[in-house]
């Protein structure tokens, strides 16, 4: 049985976090956070319909929910509050004297104005961590600013490094920048609590997707900052420096083959049995072959060419790095992702046979395991019992559509 099934050993089983949160990259960085066992508990609106993606399409379950709703917010609590009224602001300010962080992926202006802020919350509980994940900050012009993934690819320069030379920009196909800026709050707001727990105070964290972004250029931005080397897009995927690192052509389809260091080249050089390539000056070191990548990538065509993809992947997987190009149904169709456990049964109220993608991590070789996002202010009363609320109480609270 998996650490996840049973709730025993999860490492941060005891831990509450209170989101405020929509779309992406905030109930990405707080699911895996509620994967590893934290209580995470989503303050929603319910005049506004809770997280905006209840309701975005095409698939649905049921009212206040779909699946692309489930996709971020598996394993998580639902509390409706408005926050924007006084007596919701009270009722936040002594769920936080019980919780141990605050996660918010709002505008940067409005943590401020909604008292999410350490300054605001450390009276009530000085040990809280309120970690802020906005789209450009909260301490520069652009804090008022709203932004998306596909915003910050474009003036992050991500579109004028993705696709073929010659071609319009494009983005990633996926809004990569939000889930790596969900992660990296979330280890962010992970070291904080440890450091409370090492006898420290509670503090705020930021992370913007734009600073994400940015730190994603990774060398060549470091090429760039410091020889003004600029780099472009290739053909074929073509990595910028190793060669060859790119898509190639077999008799029904595509390859992708890695050869990042010499060891590689000449792994590919057995197993393509192609004498000419091996004795090709051309061909004989790392430099040369980026250097004449053109020619390079005509002479493995041909070579590729004489085979299927599947009969290449037989002579290369295990020898050096190379994979097959999918598509969305290929590569979830792939019996390899069935074997490793990588789609979880997660039954849903109004879909009993409903999946979704498992958390990558595993504890002591097994898959944290997930249940589906409450329902849209499911969890409200038990947690106010909790803080102390009696049911009249509550019950006034919702008659003024504080809950």
């Amino acid at each position: 049985m998996s650490a996840g099934t049973t709730g025993i050993g999860l490492p941060l089983a005891g831990i509450r976090v209170l989101t405020f949160e929509n779309f992406g990259a905030g109930p990405f960085g707080s699911m895996y956070l509620a994967d590893l066992g934290a209580e995470v508990i989503k303050i929603e609106n319910r005049a506004q319909g809770g997280d905006a993606t209840r309701s975005m399409g095409p698939y649905f379950l049921g009212e206040n929910d779909s699946h692309f709703f489930q996709t971020f917010n598996l394993n998580k609590k639902s509390v409706t509050l408005d926050l924007k009224s006084a007596a919701g602001r009270a009722v936040f300010r002594r769920l936080a004297t019980r919780a141990d962080a605050v996660l918010n992926n709002l505008r940067g202006d409005q943590p401020e104005k909604l008292g999410l802020t350490y300054a605001a919350l450390r009276d009530a509980n000085p040990r809280i961590v309120c970690a802020h994940l906005s789209a450009y900050g909260r301490d520069n012009e652009r804090k008022g600013w709203p932004g998306y993934d596909y915003l910050m690819q474009a003036e992050a320069g991500y579109l004028h490094l993705t696709g073929e030379p010659g071609t319009p920009p494009a983005r990633m196909g996926l809004s990569i920048i939000d889930y790596m800026t969900g992660i990296t709050t979330a280890l962010a707001l992970v070291s904080a609590l440890l450091a409370v727990q090492r006898g420290g105070a509670g503090r705020d964290i930021d992370v913007s997707l734009f600073d994400v972004a940015l730190h994603q250029l990774s060398y060549p931005g470091t090429w760039f900052i410091n020889e003004r080397h600029r780099t472009d897009r290739l053909p074929r995927s073509s990595h910028p420096s190793a060669t060859p690192v790119q898509l190639y052509r077999t008799r029904d389809g595509w390859i992708f083959v890695m050869c990042m260091t010499d060891k590689f080249w000449h792994a590919l050089l057995g197993a393509l049995r192609a004498p000419g390539l091996a004795a090709d000056p051309r061909y004989a070191t790392m430099q040369g072959r980026r250097a004449h990548r053109d020619a390079l990538t005509i002479d493995l065509d041909a070579i590729f060419a004489r085979d299927t993809t599947s009969a290449w992947l037989a002579k290369l997987q295990g020898v050096l790095p190379a994979a097959p190009v999918h598509d969305m149904e290929q590569a979830l169709d792939n019996p390899f992702v069935e074997r490793v456990g990588m789609i979880q049964e997660t039954p849903h109220p109004q879909k009993a046979g409903f999946r979704a993608l498992a958390n990558p991590i595993k504890l002591d070789g097994a898959r944290l395991r997930g249940r589906v996002g409450s329902a849209l202010g499911a969890d409200t009363r038990a947690i106010l019992r909790e803080a102390g609320y009696g049911d009249g109480e509550i019950d006034a609270l919702a008659r003024e559509h504080v809950i």
